[in-house]
């Protein structure tokens, strides 16, 4: 990776206190993402870096990061602007000390004068080693001569959001036809009890375009919300961010299926491919293989996915037993108690049926997360139970990505920071990069460990995939909040409140409460009061506030709720006491809180370790004791 700054020699003759002054900000801001990118820095040029990577995704992703970082600074205004200029080459070299040298840095240094100012180039070679690995998307350009090669070579800039080229994540991925989102089949079955059954096929499609190099597939939680839905395709896609949309029927009668599917383009609302399947339910598995494969070759710009098979997923050797998953899937997301502990039944009854169906393994482990999360039983048990089936899923079928997700999942619940949480959701996003629950790990590992730019460029990456889901919702803006990116964070609350109302409000009381603007804090806890008034959030927020305006009468009444009934699962009230302790300033109590907590697995790491909120606290003593007992640390986030 070579990066150069923009005009630098110009810079200099004009003002060179100023461009030097500007330089060293400039190499403050990388050689830490460098680092975090297990990046080897070469050599300076004066005005750039030599940089060497042991892997090209690594590369890309540390220069996409120093230009979304240097953007966010330009954009905060306040001093003069750092322009910068990175490209990107793989290839071998020659080692010579501790320099190296070769036709490879050559040609890296050719590349980098082409990207924009602002911008990131990647030779071919880079290209297609990470162009289904990143979020953003990249333009072929002119193909260009270059000194000492004799033929053209490919070259490809990186569209990212501000450049106002349809790149990236920003407002305009609408328009990019490769993010899909396949709304839920309509279910015209004469016995409406089928209904599971067309919300099954809506979710194995989803699961199975996930697998596509290429697509970015939006996550089931964002597209439930469309069931029977009156709206057009071209207002979804807006709340979506897809350039294409995928809607059908299922009509299931005894034996026989007819399953019609028709993919839309949501600019134009051109209809792309459309199919009609008339089959026995015994053909399920191989119309659902079909419809996958064939959707996606339908998409514009996907001919080079068309000359590759589609990965297919896991196919149970009983019909019975898929349906019995399928219906155990359609409960889980209820999460009362009686539908998970269903789903749970439904699970065993298709393992029974196939012990060797994988996903259906994949599946208990996920419902004894939700029973565990939902406090229909302990904390601590649906962390064990899921655990064994987490690993027996991985067992069956190593390649489930799924499975890895759920292992890491469960290791972040059972405080377990250390190799087994980042080694599995890291092998989850190499199997299946669109897995949004995958990236909200990531980054809570990130944020957990205080690894800022991860942190929130994870949250940022699980909410492009689930954009609707609550937990995505709040933890994007907690992320932005944490880290001081506050007006982010209140324009990102303020846009999802319909969407995650409870979380908003929380998000927005936060805020107001750490500007210190009581009277929009007040606002914002009667709103939640409102709408859930006997939850853990409502109570918090107004204990906090009552401490943070003297009020110790009303605070110290909250605590005494809050410690009335802690639940079987997952309980907040340990650390929400601990907050309000704070906030009265009664610092002996918050760490007895805190460390309850850590002993309880309910510590809220992140928080405590990164909120604007508790900042103080960070200078106690106390605080490093609780972290260092807490968790071990690991391998740098990456």
């Amino acid at each position: 990776m070579f990066t150069d700054t923009v005009g630098f020699t110009a810079s200099t003759q004009a003002n060179e206190g100023r461009t030097l002054d500007l330089l060293r900000q400039q190499t403050d801001l990388l050689r830490p993402l460098v680092a975090l990118h297990q990046g080897r820095e070469i050599k300076s040029t004066g005005d750039g870096f030599l940089v060497e990577f042991d892997s090209a995704l690594k590369a890309v992703q540390c220069a996409l990061n120093i230009q979304r970082r240097i953007y966010e600074r330009n954009s905060e205004g306040g001093s003069a602007p750092i322009r910068i200029r990175i490209g990107v080459h793989l290839g071998d070299v020659v080692q010579n000390g501790s320099d190296i040298l070769g036709d490879a840095v050559n040609l890296a240094a050719r590349i980098e004068p082409l990207a924009e100012p602002g911008g990131v180039c990647v030779s071919g070679a880079v290209y297609e080693q990470v162009r289904s690995k990143v979020p953003d998307r990249f333009e072929k350009l002119e193909p260009r001569a270059m000194k000492g090669v004799e033929v053209p070579m490919d070259v490809y800039r990186v569209l990212l959001p501000w450049m106002g080229n349809g790149g990236g994540t920003g407002d305009a991925t609408p328009l990019d036809r490769d993010r899909i989102a396949i709304l839920p089949f309509a279910n015209i079955s004469p016995d409406s009890a089928d209904e599971y059954f067309a919300d099954g096929l809506t979710e194995e499609l989803i699961a199975n375009l996930s697998l596509v190099p290429g697509l970015k597939v939006i996550a089931r939680t964002s597209v439930v919300g469309y069931k029977k839905t009156d709206k057009k395709v071209a207002a979804i896609g807006r709340e979506l961010g897809v350039g294409t949309v995928v809607e059908g029927s299922v009509r299931r009668a005894a034996n026989r299926i007819r399953v019609t599917v028709q993919v839309i383009d949501v600019t134009t609302e051109e209809h792309l491919w459309t199919a009609k399947y008339d089959d026995d339910l015994d053909d399920i598995f191989s119309v659902q293989s079909d419809i996958a494969a064939k959707v996606a070759t339908a998409l514009p710009g996907s001919l080079v996915r068309g000359r590759a098979p589609v990965p297919e997923l896991e196919k149970p050797k009983e019909t019975e037993a898929y349906l019995s998953y399928l219906q155990g899937q359609s409960l889980m997301w209820k999460q009362d108690e009686a539908s998970l502990r269903q789903s749970l039944r439904l699970f065993q009854k298709a393992l029974k049926l196939d012990p060797s169906f994988a996903r259906a393994q994949a599946g208990i482990a996920r419902a004894y997360i939700g029973l565990g999360s939902e406090g229909h039983i302990s904390w601590n048990d649906s962390i064990k139970q899921g655990i064994v089936a987490a690993e027996r899923a991985i067992a069956i079928d190593p390649d489930l990505a799924e499975a890895h997700g759920l292992r890491a999942e469960l290791a972040f619940m059972g405080d377990d920071l250390a190799d087994i949480l980042h080694r599995e959701v890291r092998r989850a996003l190499e199997l299946n990069p669109n897995l949004a629950q995958a990236h909200s790990m990531l980054s809570a590992l990130a944020g957990s460990l205080g690894v800022v730019e991860t942190y929130v460029t994870q949250a940022e990456e699980a909410f492009n995939l689930d954009p609707l889901s609550p937990v995505t919702i709040r933890s994007l803006g907690n992320a932005y909040f944490f880290t001081g990116r506050y007006e982010q964070c209140l324009e990102h609350w303020k846009r999802n409140l319909e969407r995650a109302p409870l979380d908003c409000y929380r998000g927005l009381a936060d805020y107001y409460m750490f500007k210190r603007e009581f009277e929009e804090a007040e606002g914002s806890v009667r709103e939640l009061e409102r709408i859930a008034p006997g939850s853990d959030y409502a109570r918090l927020c107004r204990g906090y506030l009552a401490a943070l305006q003297g009020d110790r009468a009303t605070a110290m009444q909250i605590i005494a709720k809050l410690n009335e009934a802690p639940g079987e699962g997952y309980s907040r009230q340990v650390s929400s006491t601990g907050f309000i302790y704070f906030a009265l300033g009664d610092m002996d109590r918050y760490f007895e809180c805190m460390s309850r907590a850590a002993k309880d697995h309910t510590l809220q790491l992140i928080r405590v370790r990164l909120s604007p909120m508790l900042a103080s606290s960070r200078k106690d003593i106390r605080l490093l004791e609780l972290l260092a007992t807490y968790a071990r640390p690991i391998q740098p986030v990456k």
